[in-house]
C-alpha cells in the first residue's frame, strides 16, 4: 500500500507539472485554443470521531488528468472534439469506520487502480446549440448535477444514492464509467433538454473485465431538461431497458424476481443573494425510485453555497448541505431478517470551507454528522472530521 500511495502522489506530480508546461501552448500559436489539460491531485485526510469503528484516521488520495483536443483543423471538420481523461487513486476506505450507508468522502473507493477514465468524442451541431457525445463518459457530468453542491463531500450530493446504487455494479459514475451516446440541445434562450443511452454494467480500462461492448446486461436510458436562468431547475427521469435483480423477493426456484428499474429526479439550484462576483446559492433536489431493484426508495439533498464570504478571501466558498437516503421496503425486510432493526433513513449535515492558499492549491476543512439507519454495535451516530488538499493546474 505505501509503493502504490507513493506511485499515486508522485504520477500526480507528474501529470501536473506536464500539464501547466508553458511549451505547450507555446510550439504553436493556435495550439492552447485547440487543446485543453486540466490536471488536479485530492488529498484527503479523514478522521472518524465516532462510528462504527472508531476513532481512526484514513488518508484517500485521487490523481486525474484530462485532455479535450478540438479536431477541425486536423480532420476538416467543424465543431468535432476528443476527451480523454485518466485517473489513479490510493488510499484508505474511511466508511467501513463510519458505517454508512451513503459514504462521507466522494473519492473513497473500494480497490485502487490506474484507469482510462472517460473517453469520448463529440460533435456539434446546430450551430453550437447542440451536441452529440459518443464513448466513455461521466453520466453525472450531464444528469443529476447542480454546481453549488460540488464543494461538499459526502457523495449523495454528487448524485442521488437511488440512482447511485443501481445496475450490476453501479451506474456510469466515479470511478467506472461505461459505453454512452448522449445527445443535448439548447432550447429558446434558457432552456436546455439531454438524453442519453447507456451501457448497464460499468467498466473502464484498468478495471478487471474492461470496457463492456457486449451490452447484454441492457441498458439505462436517462433524460433530463430544464432551465439555465439564475441557476437551474431541471426534472429528469431514467429506466433500465432490462428487469433487474429485486434485492429481496425470490422466485420459486430461488432465484431473484426481475423487476423493472426506474426513477425520477427534480433540481433547483437558484442564486438567493450576494453579488454577481460573491453570490449566494441555495439547492434542492429530490429523487425517488420504484424502490424494488435498490437499497433506497428515495433520496433528498438541499443547501447554501457561498462564494467569497469573506471580503478579504475572494476564492472562499462556505457551504452547509442536509441530505436523506430513504430505504426501500425490502432492503429494511432484509436487515431485520438478519438482526438488524432499521429507521426509515440514514440523514446527514455538512459543512465545509474551501479556499486557496495559493493559485494553485486550495485547502477544505469539513465536519459531517450523519445519523445511521442502523447500527451492528448499536450506536447510530457518526462525526467524520476532514481537510482536503486540492493541488490543481487551474489558477
Amino acid at each position: 500500500m505505501k509503493f502504490k500511495l507513493l506511485n499515486c502522489v508522485v504520477a500526480a506530480g507528474s501529470l501536473m507539472c506536464w500539464a501547466t508546461n508553458p511549451a505547450l501552448a507555446q510550439a504553436d500559436g493556435n495550439t492552447s485554443e485547440a487543446l485543453a489539460i486540466n490536471a488536479h491531485y485530492i488529498a484527503d485526510a479523514i478522521y472518524v470521531a465516532q462510528g462504527e469503528r472508531s476513532p481512526k484516521l484514513f488518508m484517500v488520495h485521487d490523481a486525474e488528468v484530462s485532455a479535450e483536443v478540438k479536431l477541425d483543423r486536423w480532420i476538416g471538420t467543424s465543431g468535432t472534439t476528443l476527451g480523454l481523461h485518466a485517473l489513479a487513486t490510493a488510499g484508505g476506505r474511511p466508511n467501513d469506520a463510519a458505517g454508512t450507508l451513503q459514504g462521507v468522502d466522494n473519492v473513497e473507493v473500494s480497490s485502487h487502480r490506474l484507469k482510462l477514465y472517460q473517453a469520448w468524442l463529440e460533435q456539434a451541431f446546430a450551430g453550437g446549440r447542440g451536441s452529440f457525445r459518443l464513448g466513455l463518459t461521466d453520466l453525472n457530468a450531464d444528469f443529476y448535477q447542480n454546481d453549488s453542491a460540488g464543494v461538499l463531500l459526502a457523495p449523495a450530493f454528487g448524485i442521488g444514492s437511488e440512482l447511485a446504487a443501481t445496475g450490476p455494479n453501479g451506474p456510469s459514475i466515479f470511478p467506472s464509467t461505461a459505453l454512452t451516446a448522449r445527445v443535448s440541445v439548447a432550447i429558446g434562450k434558457s432552456g436546455y433538454a439531454r438524453a442519453a443511452v447507456v451501457d448497464a454494467k460499468a467498466g473502464v480500462l484498468g478495471d478487471p473485465d474492461g470496457v463492456d461492448f457486449s451490452m447484454r446486461h441492457g441498458a439505462l436510458v436517462i433524460g433530463e431538461a430544464g432551465l439555465i436562468e439564475n441557476g437551474k431547475i431541471g426534472f429528469g427521469v431514467w429506466r433500465y431497458t432490462q428487469r433487474q435483480n429485486d434485492i429481496r423477493t425470490l422466485t420459486p426456484d430461488g432465484s431473484p424476481a426481475k423487476r423493472i428499474a426506474g426513477g425520477a429526479y427534480i433540481i433547483a439550484d437558484q442564486k438567493i443573494g450576494g453579488t454577481q462576483e460573491r453570490p449566494t446559492n441555495a439547492f434542492v433536489r429530490i429523487g425517488v425510485s420504484e424502490g424494488k431493484t435498490t437499497p433506497f426508495r428515495g433520496g433528498f439533498q438541499a443547501g447554501i453555497l457561498m462564494s467569497g464570504p469573506f471580503k478579504s478571501r475572494p476564492d472562499g466558498q462556505l457551504s452547509f448541505g442536509v441530505q436523506q437516503g430513504i430505504l426501500s421496503r425490502g432492503f429494511r425486510r432484509t436487515l431485520l431478517d438478519d438482526g438488524f432493526r432499521t429507521a426509515r433513513m440514514e440523514w446527514g449535515i455538512e459543512v465545509t470551507y474551501a479556499d486557496k492558499v495559493h493559485r494553485n492549491v486550495t485547502l477544505q476543512p469539513d465536519v459531517q454528522y450523519v445519523r445511521r439507519a442502523y447500527s451492528p454495535s448499536g450506536g447510530r451516530d457518526t462525526v467524520v472530521l476532514g481537510i482536503r488538499m486540492i493541488l490543481s493546474n487551474a489558477e
